[in-house]
């Protein structure tokens, strides 16, 4: 009886330790199996793919978001250099795809080296400097649209394809969101750049010391997030077969959100990219089962998130307190 009893206790506290170390997997496979009992369309294969191909843009910006707060940092300007990436890239569309991928990309990478510039030359806070880019950003896309939506011309057909293409039975924006995590996954954890980014998200000064060049390091990562907004800027408007001046608003908001809910820690250092996917998925499943309830109105939708994304993040705190 007693072995019995110990057996139960040391199985329960596996079950614990796996629950929080493991917390937003455990959230997203709970709310799967409660999704599934609730709605009969939830796990339908063209319902499932919906979700990944939906959520795929906001996936890379993630990515770009994770590698920024990993190194101490945070970048408020995503969402309006998706928008921004997306027009210029619509705006060239007409002189084939290649250029405007090109030009959508190198528009947002751009203001990435700004970013990189101001935070590490100048010596200026993060959200100041980001906040500030995300209202020039988003002006400069209004003002050179006119704020109207510009159409990709129907010669672009590999602009339209990065968004709405398949390859087999997978949606290209899903291939590609695969590829730049696992590409920034090893970039992280077996490249020289990638420790020198955790060295300086634990502690600057004491990198510094060590011989590594925080200022070389903060241009990186945010070049590379400026980099993904645009890729996933062209992306969003390849889907919509346009791009939007006053698309993603509120985008840095989920972007973090998914970056804290998969562990990462915003005062940097510690963290991994795999767990902001599933971060990322979390968001879009909660989003996707407010749709399919449908008797829930748009406002109060806002609040149902604001409140469970709260919890989320109580959730992952008390998992940091407890490690």
């Amino acid at each position: 009886m007693a072995a019995t009893k110990s057996l139960a206790l040391a199985g329960l506290r596996r079950f614990a330790k796996l629950i929080t170390s493991q917390g937003v997997l455990f959230m997203l496979l709970s709310l799967a199996v409660f999704a599934s009992f609730r709605y009969e369309t939830f796990l339908t294969p063209l319902n499932l793919m919906n979700i990944m191909r939906q959520n795929s843009m906001l996936a890379i910006v993630a990515l770009g978001m994770t590698v920024v707060i990993l190194s101490g940092g945070i970048d408020l300007s995503v969402g309006s250099l998706v928008a921004l990436g997306g027009v210029v890239a619509a705006m060239l569309a007409g002189q084939g795809s290649f250029v405007a991928i090109a030009g959508g990309i190198a528009s947002t990478t751009l203001l990435g080296v700004v970013n990189g510039l101001l935070v590490s030359r100048a010596r200026l806070q993060p959200f100041v400097v980001t906040l500030f880019t995300a209202s020039a950003a988003r002006g400069l896309a209004l003002s050179i649209t006119q704020e109207r939506s510009i159409a990709v011309s129907s010669t672009a057909s590999g602009f339209v394809w990065l968004g709405r293409g398949f390859i087999g039975w997978i949606p290209v924006p899903v291939l590609i969101v695969a590829l730049l995590y696992f590409a920034a996954w090893f970039m992280l954890h077996r490249s020289r750049l990638g420790l020198h980014i955790f060295a300086i998200g634990n502690n600057e000064e004491a990198s510094r010391l060590m011989g590594v060049n925080p200022n070389q390091v903060k241009l990186a990562v945010y070049t590379f997030s400026g980099l993904l907004s645009g890729l996933a800027g062209i992306i969003l408007a390849g889907r919509l077969g346009a791009g939007q001046p006053v698309a993603a608003f509120g985008w840095e908001t989920d972007a973090i959100a998914a970056t804290v809910m998969g562990g990462t820690f915003l005062a940097g250092g510690q963290g991994s990219v795999f767990p902001t996917l599933i971060g990322v998925l979390l968001l879009g499943m909660m989003y996707n089962l407010l749709n399919l309830e449908g008797t829930i109105t748009p406002w109060w939708q806002l609040v149902l998130r604001g409140g469970f994304l709260l919890l989320v993040v109580l959730f992952q705190q008390r998992i940091v307190q407890r490690g």
